[in-house]
């Protein structure tokens, strides 16, 4: 199962566990309201990004989800941040999500890498069948990241999560199963490494 204090990384990039210590990195990260639009939280406002650094940390501790700091290897600096979560021991499935990538870094292949790191360690280290990944449906680019990596789109559940400003979002998911991982693990070893 899941080491909670993993650390995974690649040529361009680290993804290690988050901790308290990362809120001023973070912050300068996180000012851009617009960026929030189809997150849960609107961690431009420092109080909510204390709550949601101070709930990720909570979680680490016990054993909840595995939030990552993801760390861009040629600067050593922060980006943004990832996790695995609502972990099913029982049923062999996990989800990756809580995904967020500082702009500046948007569209240069950090997102497929760490998606790939962490999907090898899903289904190559920890033996999980399933791995799950949610969005807004109308978070287009979200969307069609995950359509590129060759992640299926399985189904839409109606009024699913309360987002900022009080909306109602109909949620869309994706999974990957453990006998599709090669397949997708080819296209995305394409998009990383073209």
């Amino acid at each position: 199962m899941i080491d909670f204090n993993t650390t995974l990384q690649s040529k361009n990039l680290l993804l290690r566990p988050l901790t308290l210590d990362d809120f001023n990195s973070l912050g300068k990260l996180t000012r851009d309201p617009g960026m929030w639009t189809y997150f849960t939280s609107d961690l431009s406002k420092p109080g909510e990004l204390k709550i949601w650094l101070k709930r990720a940390v909570s979680d680490i501790h016990d054993k909840k989800r595995l939030a990552f700091a993801i760390i861009d290897q040629k600067t050593s600096g922060l980006i943004g941040s990832t996790s695995l979560g609502n972990i099913s021991a029982k049923d062999k499935r996990i989800e990756i999500g809580w995904t967020w990538i500082s702009k500046p870094y948007q569209g240069k292949g950090y997102n497929e890498s760490s998606k790939y790191l962490l999907l090898q360690y899903c289904f190559e280290k920890c033996g999980f069948e399933r791995v799950e990944f949610k969005t807004d449906v109308l978070h287009m680019a979200a969307r069609k990241a995950l359509s590129k990596m060759g992640i299926t789109e399985e189904g839409i559940l109606r009024s699913h999560t309360l987002m900022i400003g009080n909306r109602r979002r109909d949620t869309i998911f994706y999974a990957v199963l453990k006998e599709e991982w090669p397949e997708v693990k080819s296209k995305l070893n394409l998009i990383i490494n073209p």
